[in-house]
């Protein structure tokens, strides 16, 4: 299955099928583990979430092309 082959039809639909089942048991685990958080330290608010991805994007590694220079880009406040 490198570079996206398969042997088969069925081959590939049963790696689909595999790739879809981690993927939604990874995607439950999190919601749990979300509704936990939640359940102890209360609803994540979004400007809670919009912190964390400013927090994000500024801890960010480029490793494609450049990193945008300035404090911010046209029409954006700055932070």
């Amino acid at each position: 299955m490198a570079g996206g082959e398969a042997d088969s039809l069925s081959a590939w639909v049963s790696a689909a099928m595999a790739d879809r089942a981690r993927r939604d048991q990874l995607l439950k685990r999190l919601g749990l583990a979300i509704a936990d958080y939640e359940g102890e330290f209360g609803e994540i608010t979004a400007v809670e979430l919009a912190a964390q991805a400013r927090v994000d994007r500024e801890g960010a590694v480029v490793v494609r092309g450049r990193k945008r220079r300035g404090a911010a880009r046209a029409g954006r406040a700055s932070a």
